[in-house]
């Protein structure tokens, strides 16, 4: 929906598993009005984590939501439950380390944050740390993030946008990773902000 042509914001639940840095980043944008998005709901696979108490200091809506002994299709099924009822319009993943089932009404609406130029370095256990201790063992000289849509493999969907970064010959896996993290956070809010303005010229 848009008003004299401004587009309007796009309603988030991020998605995480950790320290929520990304979720910090996505709220220091939003609260600046730099964002075309605003987080209604937080979701976490674990408990205890950073992210769930950035959260909640920051008023939003928060789930803790541990798959345990429950099957993929339920936990999924549960997730965006939540996300409807929250009438959520995109969901962002933001170092969620789980693979979930994209309902059909999902399809297109849920995005991923990954710390390579996909498709290299991607897949079931690239995350972190590990994808950077592989992109400098491998010897390549760039690296990046990608934003993409998620299907329901790990790392699959189609790309929305990558940034890049150069790999030094006195890289190791954390100053790669600071360099990757800077980029990082241009990449998801520019990622939301073009999909916002996408919804705006379907309307």
């Amino acid at each position: 929906m848009t008003k004299e042509g401004i587009t309007q914001p796009l309603r988030l639940a991020v998605l995480l598993s950790g320290s929520g840095r990304t979720l910090e980043n996505l709220l220091l944008r939003q609260n600046n009005g730099n964002l075309l998005g605003t987080v209604e709901l937080v979701l976490s696979s674990r408990e205890g984590v950073r992210g769930v108490k950035i959260a909640k200091s920051a008023g939003i809506c928060t789930i803790v939501n541990p798959q345990r002994d429950a099957s993929l299709e339920a936990w999924s099924a549960n997730i965006f439950s939540s996300c409807r009822e929250a009438n959520v319009d995109l969901v962002v993943m933001a170092g969620f380390l789980q693979l979930v089932a994209i309902p059909d009404d999902f399809v297109n609406r849920v995005i991923n944050i990954h710390p390579s130029l996909l498709p290299a370095f991607g897949g079931k256990g690239f995350y972190g740390s590990r994808v950077h201790t592989a992109v400098i063992e491998n010897g390549d000289t760039t690296s990046g993030c990608t934003v993409h849509f998620v299907d329901n493999e790990y790392d699959h969907g189609a790309v929305l946008l990558q940034r890049q970064v150069p790999v030094t010959a006195n890289d190791s896996p954390e100053t790669l990773a600071a360099r990757v993290f800077l980029e990082e956070c241009e990449a998801l809010p520019e990622a939301i902000n073009l999909l916002a303005q996408r919804q705006q010229t379907k309307q």
